[in-house]
């Protein structure tokens, strides 16, 4: 699931007439970033929901076979992380499923991320297995991170004053059933809440460098760092 159905407010005014999965970035939109990654994990199937500008990314995923694409169109009402993916849940059966961001992209290491992790994704030990990375080393993100990562492997909210130095990058693998049951409208923070009271929200560290290309500015970053990589 490739969540693109997002408003694109603080990338304005490069999103006053295109929504921001299709803005490009290394001379590639941040969803095509997205959905060949897939490609090269072997994923033969993306959900790609949409809302603002709809028309023009369904146009641009057109005739698109790696991965095959199915839009959920979510124009007549935004249902925020979690009711986007809860609205196409069936879709999925029982079996786990990756979700990444469509403004977030990422360069890999030694080895391909997605491939690290399914082969870590342990189910009987997780509900969910996020993809973080350093906040001081990500690009576009500031020194800020979302989780405090245990040594075992599990993620938790940080503490009140608590310094924490991971972010999350917006990809994860996840159950079908951490949505099922679940009101219309909700956050994915919701899912997070309840794999973490129950000890089974997991974190795989990044290898290589992540970029949250979600302002006008973070783009220029994630540009002089796909130029420098490149070389």
């Amino acid at each position: 699931m490739v969540l693109a159905a997002g408003l694109g407010t603080r990338m304005r005014p490069l999103t006053d007439d295109r929504p921001k999965p299709l803005i490009a970035v290394g001379g590639k939109t941040l969803l095509d970033h997205n959905l060949d990654r897939l490609a090269e994990a072997g994923i033969g199937t993306a959900i790609v929901n949409v809302h603002y500008l709809p028309d023009q990314i369904i146009a641009h995923l057109r005739g698109r076979t790696r991965p095959r694409i199915v839009i959920s169109d979510e124009r007549g009402r935004l249902l925020d992380s979690g009711g986007g993916i809860a609205r196409v849940i069936d879709a999925f059966g029982d079996d786990p499923f990756l979700s990444l961001n469509a403004d977030s992209i990422w360069l890999d290491g030694p080895r391909r991320n997605l491939d690290r992790m399914i082969e870590a994704f342990d189910p009987a030990r997780m509900d969910a297995l996020l993809l973080v990375a350093p906040a001081v080393t990500s690009i576009g993100w500031g020194n800020r991170g979302d989780f405090f990562l245990e040594q075992d492997g599990r993620l938790r909210w940080p503490a009140k004053g608590e310094v924490t130095a991971f972010a999350y990058t917006g990809v994860a693998i996840l159950k079908p059933e951490s949505f099922r049951g679940r009101p219309e409208i909700f956050s994915l923070k919701a899912v997070f809440d309840a794999a973490i009271a129950a000890g089974r929200l997991h974190g795989l560290r990044l290898d290589g460098v992540f970029m949250h290309v979600g302002t006008p500015e973070a783009l220029v970053e994630a540009e002089r760092a796909l130029a420098s990589f490149a070389r």
